[in-house]
C-alpha cells in the first residue's frame, strides 16, 4: 500500500473541528496518510506576523497536496483572502466543485449532479486595485479619460478585470479533460461577453476555439450568458453537467450549485494545478460556532473524498462517498443542519465528532 505525505491547515473558526473529524474518517479507511500540519488564518497573524507564512506554501510545494481546514477573511479591509492567496502563490488555476444530490439532506431537488469549473486566478479576483483618491486611480482615470475609453468619476476605487488567452485556455481545457476522464457528456463555458466585450469576449472566443479541438471527443460544447445561466440553473438543473467560468462567476455559480444540493455543508472543492492540489470546503471559518461541536463536516469530509481520488486511492473515496449517503440518508445521526432542513427542529441532531463515528462505523 503507497504511503501519502498531505498537508494539512486546520484554518481557524470551526476549521480545528471539522479536519479533526475528517482525518479520523480518512484514516479509517485504511489509507496510509501522513499529516504535516502547518498553521494558517487569522489566529497566526501575532505570531508569524502574517496569515500565510511562508512554511505554509513550502510544505505543499514539497509534498504537493493539502487539505485544509476554512480560514477566516475580515471584510472590507485587513490582509486578503488567505484562500485567494494560496491559490495564486501555487498557480492553482482549476478550481472543481461538483455539486451533487445526497437523498436525506433535505435539499429542494433530488436529481442535481453539476461540475463547476472555475478559473482559479485571473478576473476580478487578480487583486489588481486602486484605492479611491489614489495618486494610481486619478491616473488611470486619466488615462480612461484621455483614450476615449470612458469616464470614471473622480471619487472610484477601481478593480481590473484581467482576462488572459493562456488562462482561459489551460481552463477550457481542463474542462473538458475533466469531462472526457468522468464520463460526462456536455461542457458549457459561461459569460458576459455580449456586455464585457474585451474580456469575456476573450474568454468566449478561446473557449470555442479549444472546443474545435474537442470536436471528435463526443463531449458537447456550449455557451451560455452568466445571467440567464443563474436562472435556467434553478428552473431546469437537469440541463447542465459541466460549466467552465471566469473566476467571479464560478464563485457565485458554485455557491448557487450549493444551494440547489443543501447548501455549504456539503459543498466539496478542490483547487488543481500543475504541481500540487489544494482540497477544501466551499463554506467559511463560522467563528460564532468555534468550539461548540456542532458544525457540519461533510464539505470537509466530501473534500477529502476529491483528495483521495487525486492521490488514486479510488477505493476509499467510493467507500466515503458511501457513507455519506448512508448516514445522512438515514437521517439518525445527522448534525443540526440537516435535521433542520428535514423536520424542521434540531431536535435529534448529533455533534460533529459523533457524525465522523457513525460515518466511520458505515465505511
Amino acid at each position: 500500500m503507497a504511503k501519502h505525505t498531505v498537508t494539512l491547515i486546520p484554518g481557524d473558526g470551526i476549521g480545528p473541528e471539522l479536519t479533526a473529524a475528517m482525518t479520523r474518517v480518512v484514516e479509517a479507511t485504511g489509507v496510509d496518510i501522513e499529516w504535516e500540519t502547518v498553521e494558517a488564518g487569522a489566529d497566526v497573524v501575532e505570531k508569524y506576523g502574517t496569515p500565510l507564512p511562508e512554511s505554509v506554501l513550502d510544505s505543499v510545494r514539497k509534498n504537493k497536496v493539502a487539505i485544509k481546514g476554512p480560514i477566516t477573511t475580515p471584510v472590507g479591509g485587513g490582509f486578503r483572502s488567505v484562500n485567494v492567496a494560496i491559490r495564486k502563490e501555487l498557480d492553482l488555476y482549476a478550481c472543481l466543485r461538483p455539486a451533487f444530490s445526497i437523498p436525506g439532506s433535505g435539499a429542494r431537488y433530488d436529481d442535481i449532479d453539476i461540475v463547476i469549473v472555475r478559473e482559479n486566478t485571473e478576473d476580478l479576483y487578480a487583486g489588481i486595485e486602486f484605492e479611491e483618491g489614489s495618486e494610481s486611480a486619478l491616473e488611470l482615470i486619466k488615462f480612461a479619460a484621455d483614450r476615449g475609453a470612458g469616464i470614471i468619476r473622480p471619487d472610484s476605487g477601481i478593480s481590473l478585470k484581467p482576462i488572459s488567452i493562456t488562462g482561459t485556455e489551460r481552463i477550457v481545457r481542463y474542462a473538458f479533460d475533466y469531462a472526457i476522464a468522468n464520463g460526462r457528456k456536455k461542457v458549457t463555458a459561461v459569460h458576459k461577453a455580449n456586455i464585457l466585450k474585451m474580456s469575456d469576449g476573450l474568454f468566449l472566443k478561446v473557449a470555442r476555439q479549444v472546443a474545435e479541438e474537442y470536436k471528435d471527443s463526443g463531449i458537447e460544447f456550449e455557451d451560455y450568458i452568466v445571467d440567464a445561466t443563474c436562472m435556467q440553473l434553478v428552473l431546469h438543473p437537469e440541463w447542465w453537467d459541466v460549466l467552465v467560468l471566469p473566476n467571479l462567476y464560478g464563485d457565485i455559480i458554485s455557491d448557487l450549485s450549493a444551494g440547489l444540493i443543501g447548501g455549504l455543508g456539503i459543498a466539496m472543492g478542490a483547487n488543481i494545478g500543475t504541481d500540487c492540489a489544494v482540497f477544501e470546503p466551499v463554506h467559511g471559518s463560522a467563528p460564532k460556532y468555534a468550539g461548540k461541536d456542532m458544525a457540519n463536516p461533510t464539505a470537509e469530509i466530501l473534500s477529502a473524498m476529491l483528495m483521495l481520488k487525486h492521490l488514486g486511492e479510488t477505493d476509499a473515496a467510493d467507500r466515503v462517498l458511501n457513507a455519506v449517503r448512508t448516514v445522512i440518508g438515514k437521517g439518525e445521526k445527522v448534525t443540526y443542519d440537516v435535521r433542520r432542513s428535514v423536520t424542521g427542529s434540531t431536535d435529534g441532531a448529533v455533534g460533529t465528532q459523533a457524525y465522523a463515528d457513525a460515518l466511520i462505523a458505515a465505511l
